[in-house]
This record gives C-alpha cells, sequence and structure tokens, in this order.
C-alpha cells in the first residue's frame, strides 16, 4: 500500500500584479462556501463590480509582503512545510495544493493517483474547522472523486484546534515574547466569518474560543488575554469583537504595549504580514498606542513539522 500526504491551503497569487490577482479573487469569492449568496446576485457583482477594480487594490498590499528572493510568503513557508513533512516521513509521498491557485487541489490529488497512492491523508493547513475553509477543501475533493474508478484510502483532517501538541507550541511561541518583553495585552485575531454561517451552524467561533482557553490554560502571565476577529468583508455582519476597532479602542483604555498572535494561520500571509502588521499596527500607534509586536506565524519552524508528523501517524 502506497501512502501519501496532501498539505493543502489557501493559495496565492502568482505575482503581486492585478493580472495575477484576479484570477486569485475570482476563485475565492466566486467560491459558495466563501460567500454563500446566492449565485443570481453574487456573480454580476462580482464580475462587474468587484474584480474590474479590487485586484489592483489587492496588489498593491500583496507588494508590502512579497519577498525579493521567495515571492509570496505563503507559497514559501508551504513548500518548506512541505519538504520537512517529506523528510520526516521517507515511506510517504508528500505534496501540497491550494484552493484558489496552482497547484490546485485537482491537480494535488491527480499527482497522488498517478503516483500509486492508495492510502491518502489530507491536512487542511486551518486549525480551527469551518465551513469558509475545510468545508470548501471537502467539496473540491468530492468533486475530484465523483464517479471515478478508484477512490483511495481517504483520510481527512477536519482541523486540530484541539490538539494538544499545537496549544504547546502556540502558546510557547507566545510565552518567549511575553518573557523577553513587557506587554499590557496578548491578542489573539482570527479570520472572521459572518454570523450568519455561525447561525446556520458553522462550529468556527467554538473551535476559536477553545484554541484561546487552551492557550491561556498554558501560560505563565498576568498579562490579560483577548480574542479578536479580522478580516471583514462585506456589509453583512461578522463575528465580533472586530480587530481593527478593537487596536483603534485599546490605547485610550490604558493599553500601551500589545502582543498579537493570528492562531488561524499557520503561516505568514497577507491577513498576518499586511492587514495585522501593517494596518493593524497603524491604527494601534496612530491612537496612541506605543509598542505592537506581532508573534510570527509556525512558518518552517521544524517543531510544527513534527506536529503535522504526529497528525499523519494519528497520535
Amino acid at each position: 500500500m502506497k501512502k501519501g500526504v496532501l498539505l493543502i491551503n489557501l493559495g496565492t497569487p502568482a505575482a503581486p500584479t492585478a493580472t495575477a490577482v484576479r484570477p486569485f479573487l475570482h476563485r475565492f469569492l466566486g467560491d459558495p462556501r466563501v460567500i454563500n449568496t446566492p449565485r443570481a446576485i453574487w456573480l454580476p457583482i462580482l464580475n462587474l463590480m468587484i474584480l474590474p477594480k479590487r485586484p489592483a487594490a489587492s496588489a498593491a498590499k500583496y507588494k508590502q509582503i512579497w519577498s525579493k528572493d521567495h515571492g509570496s510568503p505563503l507559497d514559501y513557508y508551504t513548500k518548506r512545510q512541505t519538504a520537512q513533512l517529506q523528510a520526516l516521513l521517507p515511506d510517504y509521498r508528500v505534496d501540497y495544493a491550494y484552493s484558489y491557485s496552482h497547484p490546485l487541489i485537482s491537480e494535488g490529488l491527480q499527482k497522488m493517483a498517478d503516483a500509486g497512492v492508495s492510502q491518502l491523508t489530507i491536512i487542511p493547513l486551518y486549525p480551527q474547522y469551518s465551513t469558509t475553509t475545510i468545508g470548501s477543501v471537502m467539496d473540491d475533493i468530492n468533486r475530484f472523486y465523483y464517479r471515478r474508478a478508484h477512490i483511495p484510502e481517504l483520510h481527512l483532517i477536519s482541523g486540530f484546534a484541539d490538539r494538544a501538541d499545537y496549544l504547546d507550541l502556540l502558546a510557547g511561541k507566545i510565552q518567549q515574547e511575553l518573557d523577553q518583553d513587557d506587554y499590557d495585552q496578548v491578542v489573539m485575531s482570527y479570520h472572521g466569518i459572518p454570523v450568519s454561517y455561525v447561525q446556520n451552524g458553522d462550529p468556527y467561533p467554538q473551535q476559536c474560543q477553545a484554541t484561546t482557553a487552551g492557550v491561556k490554560a498554558r501560560l505563565k502571565t498576568k498579562v490579560p488575554v483577548i480574542q479578536t476577529y479580522q478580516s471583514k468583508f462585506g456589509p453583512a455582519q461578522w463575528l465580533t469583537p472586530a480587530t481593527d476597532a478593537t487596536m483603534k479602542a485599546l490605547p485610550g483604555k490604558g493599553v500601551k504595549r500589545v502582543l498579537v498572535v493570528s492562531p488561524a494561520f499557520v503561516a505568514d500571509c497577507l491577513e498576518t504580514l499586511q492587514e495585522l502588521d501593517v494596518e493593524n499596527r497603524a491604527y494601534f500607534l496612530d491612537n496612541g498606542g506605543q509598542h505592537f509586536k506581532l508573534v510570527p506565524c509556525f512558518n518552517d519552524d521544524p517543531a510544527f513539522t513534527k506536529v503535522l508528523a504526529q497528525i499523519v501517524s494519528g497520535k
């Protein structure tokens, strides 16, 4: 039996240009799991109002985080995670794929099929389950295998927010920063989702709350820890409190030194490096804050790769 592992992340434009961003946004915002507005209403808005303008604005943000040597941070670290996991699991074929850019999930699954993989573990790199992320991944998997003559033994990891080793590693990253400097507040900022999705059964906020509670139980500090949500898109009501509003308000409450961590991401990307470390840093400092520090994501930390290896082995 030939075994394989497929790591899956959101994806990234191939370049920080409007031309490259447009197809990425088209796939992303065209996903019914991400935007569940009826297609007859949403697709004209997407194609006629959003895609003609938003790619240029998004490309300008990507330029702020693009590496001269490595390009997209998310792509670079996903490849590094894949290579490190392959080294830890020499008896497996380890590869990666993206939901909204190449190599797409269908392409990753085809490579596994071509290699004769008969037992496949799929790890979406999202610690907390949401219909917008892991649910979407499952849709792509189902579409790929629909009516195929052969389907391998599949093991889909639907989140790992409650794993002790993940929580130990995350809390350790935060503790290291707390031990090195003084802070008034720790802000755990998760990617948000619309409230309507939660009302329809998405367990995402409960999983975020469990992660926060697990981290707080492990930290040795008297510094208060709060939970917020970022990346709001569109007019609908999203989970609150919002990270941007929180950052603007904290200095007025006497919080001058803040440590920020984004547990929903395992690799630095636009939402961490630009939205948090540029935009929200400015909100905090412009409103009277004095020190803003973002804890890096796991990225290519070998300790995180070991967590992935443990997930594959079922431990």
